[in-house]
């Protein structure tokens, strides 16, 4: 099992490698135009966005709607850094992981003791705190929002992709992350066994919020001005989506569902007045047809583990039968 593991993880590798290439060979030939390059920018941001989130609601079962805030920490924290500092762009992505993690641990170590809606509003009272707060900081521009030098490119926003991925994965095949599992299944049970669960949920949450302080870095610097408004609840509720229609447990679903929804979001700017609209009607259709999302609680690999084992179409082969 381990020797399928390490393969299929030495494939993907290859793959993301092989991924890195062609766009950077498409991005630096000018076949691939700003536009799109802009959306593929946008895509990794918002992976990684679900991705982080996917760890605190779809492992650790904490439902949480305040993740805009992480992301303005760091984008705030990054920019500064940049802007105010004058430090390297790899060391404001560092610290604006760090200064979100903080923040998380902050929020999280007294409300992670709260369950359900309880939790749900404390989070959401925070990302408004950020909100609020950096609306009224002259220092970062107040509601003008602060000026930030475009300085995220490909290879960055890829090797943070990348990172991101390889640890979420990991952390969650660890014996941290069947923990973290057993606390989204059956709290009281997890903690009768033993499992401290409140220090894994505030790990969980420190370590989903310092992705988001990267997001929020990699995003402060894709664009050319950031503003608190950017960062507000439906923030928070577009990242929720993402891992709800990707499947509640499931990291590929939260990947696949970021790509598809970004896309149907950046292609539907055309029809301003009726964006919202169609995009809430494919959310709709998705949510009768497909509650437990695009793929379940299962990943990608699943399906190809199924069917080396000779699985198909639901039903086992001739070498599986029952005795």
């Amino acid at each position: 099992m381990k020797q399928k593991q390490t393969k299929g993880f030495w494939l993907s590798i290859l793959l993301a490698v092989v991924v890195y290439i062609v766009v950077q060979v498409l991005s630096s030939s000018s076949m691939l135009n700003k536009f799109y390059e802009n959306t593929l920018y946008f895509i990794c941001i918002n992976i990684i966005l679900a991705v982080s989130l996917h760890l605190i609601i779809g492992i650790t079962g904490q439902f949480s709607i305040g993740h805009a805030g992480f992301l303005a920490v760091g984008a705030y924290a990054s920019a500064i850094v940049t802007m105010k500092l004058h430090l390297p762009f790899s060391v404001a992505l560092i610290a604006g992981g760090v200064v979100a993690a903080f923040a998380g641990l902050l929020i999280g170590i007294p409300s992670l003791r709260l369950k359900g809606d309880y939790l749900a509003i404390a989070t959401l009272g925070f990302g408004e705190i950020i909100r609020i707060t950096l609306l009224n900081i002259d220092y970062v521009g107040g509601a003008s929002g602060m000026q930030v030098s475009h300085m995220t490119d490909w290879t960055t926003l890829f090797v943070c992709l990348l990172i991101t991925l390889i640890v979420i994965v990991n952390f969650t095949n660890s014996t941290h992350g069947r923990a973290c599992i057993s606390v989204r299944e059956n709290e009281i049970a997890a903690d009768a066994m033993g499992i401290n669960t409140t220090y894994y949920k505030v790990v969980a949450f420190a370590i989903g919020s310092f992705f988001a302080g990267v997001a929020g870095g990699l995003y402060a610097h894709n664009f050319y001005i950031i503003q608190p408004t950017n960062f507000g609840f439906l923030k928070s509720f577009d990242i929720l989506i993402f891992v709800v229609l990707g499947g509640l447990g499931s990291m590929s679903g939260a990947v696949v569902s970021a790509i598809l929804l970004t896309i149907i979001s950046t292609f539907l700017q055309d029809y301003p007045e009726t964006r919202m609209i169609i995009y809430s009607l494919v959310l709709v259709v998705m949510m009768i047809y497909r509650p437990q999302g695009l793929m379940g609680t299962k990943e990608i690999t699943h399906f190809f583990t199924k069917k080396r084992n000779g699985v198909k179409g639901g039903k086992p082969d001739g070498k599986h039968t029952a005795a």
